[in-house]
């Protein structure tokens, strides 16, 4: 890494830069505030690097012009790329300009038939995902299939020739290039394509620099083959960076760039474009799952189960499983996985898939049948399952191991230093027996999952690397891994790069081709622009640097005050992993990320942001300013929509720091007329409903327009209360104490939230006709403020008031066994979340749904009825998706009992969130996220479209023109 000694040192060279590149017409973004230079400065990994800035091209002559403007600079001003931000050893973190190809160069160019498939130009910032589901329409696939797909991009798997699930049969990603378009660190532009000798010659005749690599480059290839044959790992993971073995073939007479500069780190070149080749989707898959009690007997009856010859054979441990167990994903494929049986603990799972033509997976089936008589005594179980989405729900669940890690261990954490080691598969059980008696020897816990069939493992010992003792282990746990892996014929890196682990190059590849590393480094980069410190640098003088060197998250971390750490203690936990960057406009997590892919409106860059804030109040930092009014303009765009508290696999609770973050903010500044005006909201709700006609007469008068604008809202909605003469009496304890054990059995408590009664009564009313004439005795607890505003803007001591209020009078009446029924998840669901903190209680305010599905399961809804005309849109709350993912299912299921067929469609976040949707300076978010997913769910719906949120319906009518109705409104409609 370069060497900064000053902040203004810094801001000098930032500047220099910003002037090279304005002098050359860049036209993407180039941010270099203090703010996203903290959010840029962590991945995946332990370590915490912040850059100079950050440069976000939007075109191939953006990259050239990055490239020629460091140039230009001499060498003073590094760059480094970076595609999906989830690196595990810091592959694309540096202290020059990051090039983050995510946020503009994502566009898929063209896709070209072949006689295999299909060739397919994609820009390095296309996501797995992305490209897949493109490629879908055409009945094709990329087979790399990575765990990180949801947000990894083509060009990051390029630069660590990822690989995945499945290698043992498709490979990794430098099987499936055609093409690359790169940039050289001179600004230089070249399309690499195969070649054979003579055409390597004639290039390598000039004097540029495309020559000298050329050259340099043929030239080790041909004079090292018997050492590369025999240094490099008879693995399926091989040694990457830089792939000598497969940069030229002389049999065949194929000189191809692209296998080297895959795996390269982007210490060779800058990619602008890159060709891949997509192949037919396999049109069935079966998966079997088979648990041990026994991780070791697990391990080692992979090599039978390979005779099964199934794509893949993955293993999770009994850590990995428990955890999984907490996780929202859990009430989708619990019943799918099974209980564990009481008397024999599962301490191993295999997922043992097969792909392919029908006949292909059945005859994987037979096979694996056929062992099923031979194998140990370990087996526990095993069942196969064959229904599409039921295999993706699972493997769902072991994408989401990395992330489920770091839940484990209180302050400790699963930390990736050694996670990915490969040996020969068929000597793994033993390679990690002793891994792990290496760990007990430190006595540290870990998980451990990943590719058994091809000897790679992924493993996270749990540390706090807050606790300098335990960061110190990094570096022996390292060396002697190492030495470990490569004692069994395998390597230290077998597939997520290796980042600041380049230091173990020369240990792995020897020193006679550890020099041509550093020959090749200097023919593609002499000046060591690109980045420094990564695999190889080009002359003696240039140094790599070494694992225990480079800045770390922990050391930062424990410079924040112990209070600071408790109220922002899942800021310090977020590890990285990076499933809020999720590409899919479908996913509910992080809206604000999806309409802008800015890195700090995700949970990810809030984390971050909170962490360096914390720090710099800790330490009296000169820099706690800026970054606390970084913080708040990415707290500004945050929805709260919670989705973040499960769909993260570390859980990191974006609003509840929020809330914390913006009581201390505003501590010592004014806030602004909205926050007064919303803390009195609620009651003036009151006042509204009494009034309505006159509210609304006032509210939406052109003279109110301008206040109202001032005040930063827009578009309120009108006032529409249910009807007094239309409501369920007032439950009460002496109400429900009077009631026999058959009348609760058949009775029910309507909680109102203020928001539906006061602007959506006609749900209230329709609600309780519906359950009066299905035979239930219905009662209803008023609308009492809920404090929902209050927490999002952090006026909390009023807000603790009011949870304590609401628990106490929840409290009162839920020991009577009549249900609490609310009709608006978000504020429902207030009872598990937001008030748990300042009033801790097991109340739980269930869904309409939950409270239906269980009277039709008693038979208190009558027989079901005769199936009707028409199929219906069924449509859920962000929150709820989130938080009680099994809504829309339990929805289908209670309409399928009344005769009404309805398909749950999945959509992002609406872009209303309460009040977020109203507010002036959200409107272009807030429209553009109804754009991403709901607009093409309800268009042309009509009476045909259900919508569970109370919020959604608002934006629906706001955006769309109409209001759809509730389930429960077509079901009243219908009976």
């Amino acid at each position: 890494m370069m060497k900064l000694d000053a902040p203004e040192q810094v801001a000098t060279l930032a500047s220099a830069f910003a002037d090279a590149l304005a002098a050359r017409g860049f036209a993407g973004d180039y941010e270099r505030d203090l703010g996203a230079r903290e959010v840029a400065s962590t991945d995946n990994s332990i370590y915490q690097v912040r850059p100079l800035a950050i440069a976000y091209p939007r075109s191939a002559a953006d990259v050239q012009r990055i490239a020629a403007a460091a140039h230009a600079l001499g060498g003073k001003v590094s760059l480094s790329a970076r595609g999906g931000n989830t690196g595990t050893n810091g592959q694309s973190l540096n202290n020059g300009v990051i090039v983050d190809f995510g946020r503009h160069m994502n566009r898929i160019l063209s896709i070209t038939p072949t006689p295999t498939g299909a060739a397919v130009l994609v820009e390095p910032g296309v996501v797995l995902d992305q490209l897949n589901a493109t490629l879908a329409a055409h009945g094709l696939f990329f087979p790399p299939m990575v765990s990180t797909a949801s947000r990894a991009t083509i060009g990051g798997m390029v630069a660590t020739d990822a690989s995945g699930k499945g290698s043992r049969i498709y490979g990794k990603t430098s099987d499936y290039l055609a093409a690359m378009d790169i940039v050289l660190a001179d600004g230089t532009e070249w399309a690499v394509t195969p070649l054979n000798r003579a055409a390597v010659a004639k290039i390598a005749q000039g004097t540029d620099r495309i020559a000298a690599i050329h050259r340099e480059a043929l030239r080790v290839a041909e004079e090292n083959d018997a050492e590369i044959e025999a240094v490099f790992p008879k693995i399926n993971r091989g040694l990457t960076g830089y792939n000598l073995q497969r940069l030229w073939d002389a049999q065949a007479d194929r000189f191809f760039l692209a296998p080297l500069l895959a795996g390269s780190e982007g210490t060779l070149a800058l990619t602008a474009a890159i060709t891949v080749n997509a192949i037919p989707t396999p049109r069935t898959r079966a998966l079997a799952l088979i648990r041990y009690d026994s991780f070791d007997a697990g391990l080692r009856d992979v090599q039978r189960l390979l005779k099964s010859d199934p794509l893949a054979v993955e293993i999770l441990d009994d850590k990995i499983l428990s955890v999984a167990q907490e996780d929202v994903l859990w009430a989708q494929i619990g019943e799918v996985i099974g209980p564990a049986p009481a008397t024999r603990p599962v301490h191993a799972m295999t997922y043992v898939e097969f792909a392919g033509e029908p006949d292909q997976v059945r005859g994987g089936l037979d096979r694996l049948s056929s062992l099923a008589n031979d194998g140990p005594e370990a087996i526990v179980d095993w069942k196969i399952v064959t229904d599409p989405k039921a295999i993706g729900q699972l493997w769902s669940l072991r994408e989401k191991s990395v992330g489920l890690l770091a839940r484990l261990g209180g302050g400790k954490q699963g930390m990736p230093f050694v996670e990915d080691t490969a040996v020969p598969p068929e000597r793994l059980a033993d390679y990690v027996a002793e891994f792990r008696a290496l760990l007990d020897g430190h006595g540290l816990s870990y998980g451990m999952f990943g590719h058994a069939d091809v000897g790679c493992l992924h493993v996270r010992p749990f540390l706090d690397m807050k606790d300098p003792a335990q960061a110190d282990l990094i570096r022996p746990i390292s060396d002697r891994v190492a030495a470990l892996a490569k004692s069994y014929g395998g390597l230290l890196w077998g597939e997520h790069g290796r980042g600041f682990r380049g230091e173990y190059s020369p240990f792995f590849f020897g020193p006679t081709l550890y020099a041509e590393l550093r020959r090749i480094k200097a023919a593609f980069d002499p000046r060591n622009i690109l980045n420094p410190g990564k695999l190889a640098a080009p002359d003696a003088g240039a140094t790599i640097d070494r694992i225990d060197a480079v800045p770390m998250r922990g050391a930062f971390d424990r410079q924040i005050s112990p209070a600071l750490l408790e109220e922002f203690d899942r800021s310090v936990a977020c590890n990285g992993n990076g499933a809020c960057y999720s590409w899919d406009a479908l996913n509910a997590m992080c809206p604000s990320y999806k309409a802008s892919r800015d890195r700090a409106q995700s949970p990810k860059g809030r984390a971050a942001l909170l962490r360096g804030w914390a720090r710099a109040e800790s330490i009296g930092s000169a820099e706690r300013e800026e970054l606390a009014e970084a913080t708040a303009a990415s707290l500004s765009t945050c929805l709260s929509c919670k989705a973040c508290t499960t769909l993260c696999p570390v859980k990191v609770d974006v609003p509840t720091m929020k809330s914390r973050f913006l009581a201390d903010y505003y501590r010592t500044r004014k806030r602004p007329a909205r926050h007064r005006l919303l803390a009195q909201m609620e009651r003036l709700l009151g006042v509204a409903r009494r009034m309505p006609r006159t509210t609304n007469a006032v509210t939406h008068s052109g003279l109110a327009a301008p206040v109202l604008a001032r005040a930063g809202f827009v578009d309120l909605p009108a006032v529409e209360p249910a009807r007094r003469s239309q409501l369920p009496a007032i439950a009460t304890p002496d109400v429900l104490a009077a009631l026999s054990p058959a009348e609760r059995e058949r009775a029910i408590i309507l909680v109102e939230d203020s928001f539906t009664a006061t602007f959506d009564g006609a749900l209230v009313e329709r609600t309780s006709a519906l359950l009066k004439g299905l035979g239930f005795t219905v009662f209803r607890l008023p609308p009492r403020p809920n404090g929902k505003a209050l927490h999002v803007v952090g006026l909390r001591k009023p807000f603790a008031k009011i949870a304590q209020a609401r628990v106490a009078e929840q409290g009162a009446l839920a020991g009577f066994g009549v249900p609490l029924v609310g009709l608006d998840a978000a504020t429902a669901l207030m009872n598990e979340q937001e008030y748990r903190e300042f009033a801790p209680n097991d109340l739980r305010i269930e869904g309409l749904e939950t409270f239906l599905q269980r009277a039709i399961g008693k038979g208190l809804c009558g027989a079901p009825r005769p199936r009707q005309d028409g199929i219906y849109t069924l449509l859920g709350h962000c929150t709820e998706q989130a938080l009680r993912p099994e809504t829309l299912a339990t929805w289908v299921r209670i309409l399928a009992h009344f005769g009404i067929e309805a398909q749950a469609k999945r959509t992002g976040c609406c872009g209303m969130a309460g009040m977020f949707g109203h507010e002036i300076e959200h409107q272009a978010m807030s429209r553009r996220l109804f754009e991403l997913s709901w607009s093409d769910a309800v268009a042309g719906g009509g009476d045909a479209v259900l919508v569970t949120g109370f919020s959604c319906r608002s934006q629906v009518k706001r955006l769309a023109g109409f209001r759809p109705r509730h389930p429960a409104e077509l079901l009243h409609a219908l009976l």
